[in-house]
């Protein structure tokens, strides 16, 4: 009997360093990497909160150089933003890039990497592996609990031509340096904690239900979705809470390894053109399609929802694999709504008239190419429709 034949990759960080002050080890990794011109991608919030100050203070401290900063990112970053910071980089002749913030600032970063080496317009790069060179040194500081942007190899721009986000999947643009510091998001509001968390959870969910999930990424999922059941609704609550921060650090962290490795699924498709039509909070329009999106899902998968229902912290005993996988996406609505993520796309804008074109993109994102379940447009369109 032919065997047939298939191969799992499984992408991470050189570096990763995780637990309360290790945002202090940057000059360290900054001189360990060669870097004598640092750039700094972040955005406007990190430097009116005085983050950027303090890492530019640090390097200077430890390494004896000055670092660039650009703070123009956008929450929803844009080919505009790459370009922009690209010009900023160049000018001032650096050598390395670290990103500074949540997912806009580390993919902004990325962009600008993969163009510095390898040249042309961000928008070259869309899809799959469309890189030649390596990115310039890059670490990644987080100050957020949900994208995992920090540690993948994914990134996502929006073309502002087209109003679309631009998956661009490739392994060069993997950080070598990855640092998540809880105290960096202790100053996080409850919305951006709960909307992030939230992505968190997406993206565990969907790769643990993707079609090329595997022990290893099922592993990482199963205890991402056990850590955001178990301390997000505290995170929101509390955002002083260190031992809630620091455990959606690692959740973020385990959902990152499983999604960067066994991809996700629609509703990140159908979310990227939210973000792009309405340059809406990706993580919110995560936490809405969630429940809609797979309960389109639940039937090319149902034992799993069931293993998603147990890790969410829910009883299952003797009910069956239908009933059980209910209550999964029961237990993912209900956590949405304690931490007060809006009940539907409409209360976001969103126009029905606007769903096909929408949906008509979604079918296009390479996130959907790992979906459980193969939707036509017309079911695109449907759950957009559920959603409102």
């Amino acid at each position: 009997m032919a065997v047939q034949e298939q191969v799992y990759g499984f992408y991470i960080p050189t570096v990763t360093l995780m637990g309360v002050g290790s945002h202090k080890e940057i000059g360290n990794q900054i001189k360990t990497l060669g870097g004598k011109k640092p750039f700094i991608c972040t955005d406007q919030g990190i430097v009116d909160a005085g983050i950027s100050d303090q890492i530019v203070t640090q390097i200077k401290e430890t390494c004896g150089v000055e670092a660039v900063v650009y703070g123009g990112t956008q929450p929803n970053p844009t080919d505009e933003n790459v370009h922009e910071g690209l010009a900023i980089y160049q000018k001032n002749k650096c050598d390395l890039i670290i990103s500074l913030g949540g997912g806009s600032a580390h993919d902004c970063g990325k962009g600008i990497g993969i163009v510095a080496t390898n040249g042309g317009s961000i928008r070259d790069y869309e899809g799959v592996d469309q890189s030649s060179k390596a990115m310039p040194p890059f670490i990644a500081i987080n100050t957020t609990a949900g994208t995992a942007s920090e540690m993948t190899r994914f990134c996502i721009i929006t073309d502002t031509s087209r109003k679309v986000k631009m998956a661009i999947v490739d392994w060069r643009v993997t950080p070598n340096v990855a640092i998540d510091d809880p105290l960096l998001m202790v100053g996080m509001p409850p919305a951006l904690t709960a909307a992030t968390g939230m992505d968190a959870l997406t993206h565990a969910v969907e790769a643990y239900v993707s079609t090329i999930a595997t022990p290893v990424t099922d592993a990482c999922a199963l205890k991402a979705i056990e850590l955001v059941a178990q301390n997000l609704r505290a995170a929101v609550a509390n955002g002083q809470d260190m031992e809630a921060r620091d455990n959606m650090c690692y959740a973020q962290y385990l959902a990152g390894m499983a999604f960067n490795n066994a991809s996700l699924g629609h509703v990140h498709a159908m979310a990227h053109q939210l973000g792009g039509f309405y340059d809406l909070p990706h993580g919110v329009c995560n936490a809405i399609l969630l429940p809609h999106v797979e309960r389109f899902n639940l039937i090319a998968k149902m034992d799993r929802f069931a293993d998603i229902a147990v890790a969410m912290g829910e009883n299952i005993t003797g009910l069956s694999a239908r009933a059980a996988a209910d209550v999964a996406l029961e237990a993912i609505s209900t956590l949405s709504t304690d931490i007060g993520i809006p009940s539907g796309l409409a209360e976001l804008g969103v126009k029905e008239a606007d769903l096909k074109i929408m949906a008509e993109n979604a079918q296009k994102d390479a996130c959907g190419l790992t979906n459980p379940r193969c939707p036509n447009l017309d079911d695109v369109v449907q759950i957009y429709k559920n959603a409102l």
